[in-house]
């Protein structure tokens, strides 16, 4: 059995052209691989097409979808579209940011959670919804919320 290896960040710039164009490209795809945008890559990335550091974080911080931050192992996804604001979403967040300790785009110390809004999760009929590392909860309450938490807290616990 052939195991993947994990590109290293050179291995992913030697893909692209060394130009100012291919810098979202060459971004999209340390994400994919990494998970989020580690400093020292975009230092490489930087040396590599010759931009400063402040041209990288100011095309990073203008698109949403770049992370600065490792995500946390379970990723939380709150949905803010129409049906969701309706029923309740800004209530699901602070549930999260009070039993967490997080804000939007953060990550626990434990590395554990991370926690993101995002447009909308097109499942409008469970709103409010949220999504944990990519399966849905839907019709949420704050009490619902604490115990999705609980439960994540108690199988990490058992499988210590």
């Amino acid at each position: 059995m052939v195991l993947d290896t994990i590109p290293s960040v050179e291995d992913i710039i030697s893909r692209f052209p060394r130009e100012k164009s291919s810098l979202i490209n060459i971004l999209n795809e340390i994400q994919r691989v990494y998970g989020y945008l580690p400093r020292d890559a975009l230092e490489k990335v930087s040396e590599e097409l010759r931009l400063s550091m402040t041209h990288i974080y100011g095309v990073v911080t203008f698109y949403h979808k770049f992370k600065l931050q490792k995500p946390g192992k379970y990723h939380i996804n709150i949905c803010k579209g129409t049906a969701c604001f309706v029923k309740g979403s800004s209530m699901i967040s602070d549930t999260f940011e009070t039993e967490l300790g997080i804000k939007k785009g953060e990550t626990t110390p434990d590395g554990l959670f991370s926690m993101d809004e995002v447009a909308c999760l097109g499942c409008c009929a469970l709103a409010p919804a949220m999504e944990i590392n990519g399966e849905v909860h839907g019709k949420l309450t704050p009490r619902k919320v604490k115990r999705i938490i609980k439960r994540i807290l108690r199988d990490e616990k058992n499988d210590a």
